[in-house]
């Protein structure tokens, strides 16, 4: 699936998540984005639907870059030292002694940030401090698998009722939207789903794992300076698993073993970089910014990342974001500006989840240049059936980490048959309106040409047999036919719920 000229999913995701800045915050706040797509002239699509809809999202176009030339080197995200005291308060013995001192202001700071691009230690006899305000002293005192909750405010996720991870499948995401154009259609992260484990989670870790063996740097890689966030992040995982999915995953009382009953295993936490870890029990691709105090811009300092289509680790690792989205048409002079400044300002508490997708021949999950899979989208092949026809959906996080001020993006590839949108309520209409109509350049850019020739005729199959047996009708008095537009409750469709339930047993 080709994201602009580079073919990756990560590349156009992470821009298309930067062309916002702080209007990402009001999809926090009903009151507040409500105003605010009014003054825009946003209004909600007239099709009621009574199915419990995920939160509405915020397409929000390409700003042009002010008149002003920020001084991003005095630009720091809001700081997250007012939860020291509740911290204090719920800190073992051992750790209690966490500092109250006063916010230090931007000088202090800029004199004495935290360097993220060479080694460092914790034990400096003078604290060094992190770009969200915390000094190393702090987070020593805080120890192992701090309470990420209160210190990100966001909050951990709610056990998994009936989990089974036999039957366990990840939710239908069909992102699509029309009209279809290169805006970012953003929501808030719900906190419960932001890593999802399923039926395919052994396989997917024994797949991961053999990528690794065979590729090194090209999946998994980190740079000096980054020890703090990759360890922040494989705490904050683990955390999230034990919390989401008590009955398979667990931490040993003094938190130096983690429990996997899904792999049988056993790890000491202590003996392994917090990547490898992640590669072995965490079937999500992670990539870590963060920022450098020299410029206080962001660069891709380390990352396990094994579901990458036409790039990989090894040939972004060091890159600042602007260098990274280069060969992007129009990104110096429409996105540049807009990513840096949302990257400077993005909260703790504020994490964003979108979706992109794209069509592919069978389901290749890791891709890198020259790779055999790459010539099957130069051309339409003739025996080509629905059957090896898949949606390739990658649902994707963002998210501050709140002791090294580090941004993680994260993404899973998700595969779904063509074959599935049979049943799924406007979903073949809505995606032949952007196969057949969408704007040339971008869907070049999207690459979905290879599988057209299958895919939408079957789509128009799909879509005349829903209009037939009623379940896609006009929505007003007077029309033929539904007006194509983007779903009520997208990323879904009406009825997922049912459909997702029936297929996992109940």
């Amino acid at each position: 699936m080709k994201f602009s000229l580079l073919p990756n999913q990560w590349v156009l995701g992470l821009g298309a998540i930067c062309l916002v800045s702080s209007l990402a915050v009001l999809a926090f706040s009903k009151q507040h984005r409500d105003a605010v797509l009014h003054k825009l002239h946003f209004h909600k699509h007239r099709r009621f639907s009574g199915a419990s809809t995920p939160p509405r999202s915020l397409s929000i176009s390409k700003e042009s870059p002010a008149s002003c030339n920020p001084d991003f080197v005095t630009a720091f995200p809001p700081s997250r030292r007012c939860i020291l005291p509740e911290l204090a308060d719920k800190a073992v013995d051992a750790n209690s002694k966490i500092s109250t001192a006063v916010e230090p202001s931007v000088e202090f700071l800029v004199r004495n940030i935290l360097p993220t691009t060479r080694s460092y230690c914790l034990d400096n006899d003078a604290p060094k401090y992190t770009p969200t305000g915390f000094s190393t002293a702090e987070i020593k005192a805080m120890g192992d698998f701090p309470a990420y909750d209160i210190l990100s405010g966001v909050p951990l996720p709610e056990p998994y009722e009936n989990f089974d991870s036999t039957t366990a499948l990840p939710r239908p995401y069909r992102p699509f939207r029309w009209a279809y154009h290169q805006t970012m259609s953003l929501t808030k992260m719900e906190p419960d789903w932001w890593l999802e484990v399923e039926n395919s989670y052994v396989e997917r870790v024994k797949q991961r794992q053999e990528l690794f063996r065979e590729h090194g740097v090209k999946v998994l890689d980190y740079l000096p300076g980054s020890e703090l966030a990759c360890k922040e992040l494989m705490e904050m995982c683990l955390q999230f698993y034990c919390a989401r999915y008590p009955t398979c995953f667990s931490l040993s009382p003094d938190k130096k073993i983690f429990h996997n009953k899904l792999l049988g295993t056993k790890t000491e936490i202590k003996r392994f970089h917090p990547l490898h870890i992640l590669l072995n029990n965490v079937p999500e691709d992670f990539a870590i910014v963060l920022r450098n105090e020299e410029d206080g811009m962001y660069y891709f300092r380390a990352g396990v990342i094994c579901s990458s289509l036409g790039w990989n680790v090894s040939t972004k690792i060091g890159m600042q974001l602007k260098e990274i989205h280069q060969p992007i048409p129009d990104y110096k002079e429409k996105m540049s500006f807009s990513m840096d400044r949302y990257f400077s300002k993005m909260p703790t508490n504020a994490p964003i989840q979108r979706g992109s997708w794209g069509l592919e021949v069978d389901t290749p999950l890791f891709m890198p240049p020259g790779h055999p899979h790459e010539k099957l989208r130069e051309i339409q092949k003739q025996d080509l059936t629905i059957d090896e026809c898949y949606l390739r959906v990658d649902w994707q996080t963002l998210r501050r980490l709140p002791l090294s001020g580090g941004i993680v993006f994260n993404f899973k590839a998700l595969f779904t048959p063509v074959k599935e949108f049979r049943d799924e309520p406007y979903i073949p209409a809505l995606l032949l309106k952007i196969l057949k109509e969408g704007k040339k350049n971008l869907m070049e850019y999207k690459n979905t040409w290879h599988v057209e020739h299958v895919c939408v005729p079957e789509l128009e199959e799909y879509a005349r047999e829903q209009v037939a047996s009623g379940v896609v009708k006009p929505e007003n008095e007077g029309e033929e036919e539904w007006q194509v537009t983007t779903l009520c409750e997208s990323p879904y469709f009406p009825g997922w719920e049912e459909k997702w339930h029936c297929q996992q047993g109940f």
